[in-house]
């Protein structure tokens, strides 16, 4: 046999094996499992926001994060604002947990800046069980400059970026 008919046959051989593997689609689906919305009206809303949920906390609270000045970890009247009315959803949520992560900006070194939004989280965390909420439902974590919500290197940026987040993780 010549390369060509060699070729040809391989490529015929190939095209039969891989239309003989195809699924068809099957005319009709299983039916959804027990508790499911299918999407006929008999369930909730798809759109609707659970509440508990993080989409819930940012609907019904001033702000999920907090700003700080720069090399500052303090939280200032503004700050005590945003997070007494997330106080305020975590009491009617009593059985949510929350991450506050904390955020510095690009300046300084990968260490003191992790060093830095650890405080700024703790200040947060801290004023938080101030007003009632238990620390045991809330976990501190820093990322230092690693995960800037605003790239750029000028006062705009980096202030959008010295930040204390809370996350909802869950019940």
């Amino acid at each position: 046999m010549t390369i060509r008919k060699t070729t040809a046959m391989i490529a015929a051989i190939t095209m039969l094996t891989v239309g003989a593997c195809s699924k068809k689609a099957p005319e009709t689906l299983p039916p959804a499992p027990e508790g499911t919305d299918t999407g006929t009206g008999t369930g909730t809303d798809p759109n609707a926001v659970v509440p508990g949920s993080q989409q819930d906390f940012i609907a019904n609270v001033a702000s999920d994060r907090i700003f700080f000045g720069f090399d500052q970890y303090n939280v200032d009247a503004e700050d005590m604002a945003t997070l007494q009315s997330q106080a305020q959803w975590l009491q009617r949520n009593p059985a949510v947990r929350v991450t506050i992560e904390g955020h510095a900006d690009e300046r300084g070194t990968r260490d003191y800046n992790i060093a830095l939004g650890e405080r700024r989280a703790n200040a947060a965390k801290n004023y938080l069980a101030s007003l009632g909420i238990d620390p045991s439902r809330m976990n501190v974590i820093s990322y230092g400059k690693e995960r800037p919500a605003e790239l750029g290197s000028n006062e705009e940026a980096w202030a959008k970026n010295r930040r204390a987040v809370t996350v909802v993780i869950g019940r």
